[in-house]
């Protein structure tokens, strides 16, 4: 995780938490001139647009007053969805046995991408089986990591 990211995510987690949600994870995707700044929120009861919009003014006042991107941007809050980001360790461990897709910065074992099945954690590795294969993947390693939603 970059620096910035690390000191976005530090910054807005509690304005979320204080608002009764969980923040799920903080993207930061600098496009040149316009970035996009994405907070995941999560709720047991599941996240409306309300939700959203509320935890967006007060994101919104914390980063007017800190300023801590210094380029234009977007903000936008959502919720994971179904097809949910990982970004912890924990959440890793909490989504044993999904079905995920894993995008890595750069190659491990010869390639970047791996879908298979989450299999858990072990010490700073995620553990993913891939065609009987299994990998464990650094997760300093992985750029993004989604659930592949199952529609039983």
């Amino acid at each position: 995780m970059s620096s910035k990211l690390e000191q976005l995510q530090a910054m807005l987690a509690p304005v979320v938490e204080s608002l009764g949600y969980q923040c799920w994870g903080v993207e930061f995707i600098s496009q040149g001139r316009h970035s996009l700044l994405r907070v995941y929120i999560d709720h047991a009861n599941g996240i409306l647009v309300d939700d959203c919009e509320a935890v967006s003014r007060q994101v919104s006042a914390v980063l007017d007053v800190e300023d801590p991107i210094t380029s234009e941007y977007t903000l936008e809050v959502s919720s994971p969805g179904m097809d949910r980001p990982l970004f912890t360790l924990e959440q890793f461990a909490s989504h044993a046995g999904e079905q995920v897709k894993i995008k890595l910065r750069s190659p491990f074992e010869g390639r970047r991408n791996f879908q298979g099945f989450l299999r858990g954690v072990e010490e700073q590795d995620v553990v993913v089986l891939v065609d009987d294969h299994e990998f464990l993947l650094p997760i300093d390693l992985i750029d993004k990591a989604n659930i592949i939603p199952r529609f039983d």
